[in-house]
């Protein structure tokens, strides 16, 4: 049972390395935004990093069989939030990743686990920035999150057919972080003629050319994802709550 699990990991990294493209693009990058932007935007994450925490404790005291698949999907959340295609001026099209995080493990961990692989980008990589982290991840660890685990559970609770629900949750987090980044770009760099709104249209129409084929194959490759967990790791998604039924 081990090895085919290991098998598995092996499979979502040949896979996320394989989809890599040629691209120098980042998250909103260094600089981009003005300094109060950033602040904002920081203070604004602060506190669901700080659940996140201390969720994030509990899981792993409680019981240390997830870690493996913690340090999986946030392994499969840095691959594929590094898959840069660039797109408007300061920033790209990418997967996020976060929706298996939101689904296994919920929002808030979802949140310090986007805190993390951007902030090793940003370092490492060069892929986003130290002062945009705080509105980095308020739109790819908070709210991409929060829509992917408000549609997973609406969709499980009125009992959807599982796996099309896991799609088009991971599929719409993808796109609302998209939408929240857009907002942010726009707020902070307001068309001289017709302001924000105007702005915010070039930014998500910009944005909607890559990112909703982008989103449509993070919502598959995240369901392949858990059926292949469903079949070598089921005692773990059963402490996690995940329901192998439907």
């Amino acid at each position: 049972m081990k090895n085919k699990f290991y098998w598995a990991l092996y499979f979502v990294g040949a896979i996320s390395i394989l989809m890599t493209p040629s691209a120098h693009a980042m998250h909103i990058m260094e600089g981009y935004l003005p300094a109060t932007h950033a602040i904002i935007w920081a203070v604004l994450a602060v506190p669901f990093i700080a659940v996140g925490l201390k969720k994030l404790s509990k899981v792993v005291k409680d019981n240390r069989k997830l870690i493996i698949i913690l340090a999986m999907t946030g392994a499969y959340a840095f691959v594929l939030s590094a898959l840069k295609i660039p797109s408007v001026t300061g920033s790209s099209s990418h997967p996020t990743g976060t929706g298996l995080v939101s689904i296994f493990f919920g929002p808030t961990i979802a949140a310090v686990i986007s805190l993390v692989v951007l902030l090793f980008q940003a370092i490492l990589l060069a892929h986003g920035g130290l002062t945009t982290l705080g509105a980095n991840t308020f739109s790819m660890g908070i709210v991409g999150p929060l829509v992917t685990y408000a549609i997973y559970k609406a969709g499980t609770q009125a009992k959807m057919n599982k796996h099309f629900v896991i799609f088009l949750a991971a599929a719409l987090g993808d796109l609302m972080t998209y939408v929240i980044t857009s907002i942010q770009l726009a707020w902070a760099h307001p068309s001289e003629v017709g302001g924000f709104m105007a702005s915010f249209t070039k930014f998500a129409s910009v944005f909607a050319v890559t990112q909703v084929p982008i989103a449509i194959i993070e919502g598959i490759l995240t369901v392949v994802i858990v059926m292949s967990l469903e079949s070598v790791a089921k005692p773990e998604l059963s402490l996690l709550g995940y329901s192998l039924e439907g």
